[in-house]
């Protein structure tokens, strides 16, 4: 098993683009349930920030495999939200991948 982690932080905006950015990006990556082969599990930590935060949201997800993740991060549906959702809307991306 291999987890992935992530940690955003969006670029600058309003209050409420941020809380809508932050809804599009957990609606788009938890979509993925069941729909991405070697996936087990997936979470997007959106809300609950504290001020001593760096970031804006984590994405938590587990895979089977090291192959498993690697074919989610080619998968059309993840491309997808990534270009859509993901990418135009972050200023820095962390990621830390290990086996469980």
């Amino acid at each position: 098993m291999v987890k992935h982690i992530i940690l955003w932080t969006l670029k600058e905006m309003s209050a409420s683009e941020k809380k809508s950015v932050k809804a599009g990006i957990k609606e788009g990556l938890e979509g993925f349930k069941g729909k991405i082969p070697g996936l087990v599990d997936i979470k997007v930590n959106s809300s609950g920030r504290l001020v001593s935060s760096t970031a804006d949201l984590m994405l938590d997800s587990t895979f089977e495999s090291e192959e498993a993740l690697k074919g989610y991060s080619k998968h059309p549906e993840h491309v997808a939200v990534a270009d859509s959702k993901v990418r135009p809307f972050t200023a820095s991306r962390a990621c830390l991948d290990f086996e469980i």
